[in-house]
């Protein structure tokens, strides 16, 4: 539904989409593979996907549970959004983390073959992550216009309703109910 909001509100209404889409982009795609042509001879710069991923991932779930007592209704909607997709994002790189230390595990405990934990890491473990990201990208990226068009989901309008919100009518932006 396209909403009457401030362009004020708009753009704060866009930070949590902003902040998802520079993690997702800037940090998994383009750092990712940055430190990749490093790997073959030093691993440790690696690490910074990770980290740098949990520390926006923290930023966006922290100000999403803070936004539900401070920010206006229309930017509290839209950082739900982004905490719950951030929050989908954790537990899947949690369960890949999961399943790349079991592969790890059984090349140095269990005698697997180093193409099996090549399989292991790249099958099940890159390519979700690749796909998912991108789906997230599509995802955050509709968020951020619809931020900027003052709509939101109608999830979000039926989990956090509000009496009060001027709803405008999408076919007619002048008509307002």
């Amino acid at each position: 539904m396209l909403f009457e909001v401030s362009d004020e509100e708009k753009k704060k209404a866009k930070l949590p989409h902003d902040l998802f889409l520079i993690n997702l982009i800037g940090n998994h795609i383009l750092t990712f593979v940055a430190t990749l042509g490093l790997a073959s001879s030093w691993a440790w710069p690696m690490l910074i996907v990770p980290v740098v991923s949990f520390l926006i991932l923290g930023i966006i779930i922290y100000k999403g549970m803070k936004s539900r007592e401070k920010e206006p209704w229309f930017v509290m909607c839209h950082w739900q959004v982004a905490l719950k997709r951030s929050l989908f994002f954790i537990k899947m790189l949690l369960a890949i983390t999961a399943i790349a230390a079991f592969g790890l595990y059984g090349y140095t405990s269990l005698g697997w073959m180093k193409e099996a934990v090549y399989a292991v890491i790249g099958g099940v473990c890159l390519l979700p992550t690749m796909v998912t990201t991108l789906v997230l990208i599509i995802m955050e990226s509709d968020a951020l216009h619809q931020a900027g068009d003052g709509k939101l989901p109608d999830k979000m309008i039926d989990l956090y309703p509000n009496p009060e919100a001027r709803i405008i009518d999408s076919v007619n932006p002048d008509k307002a109910t």
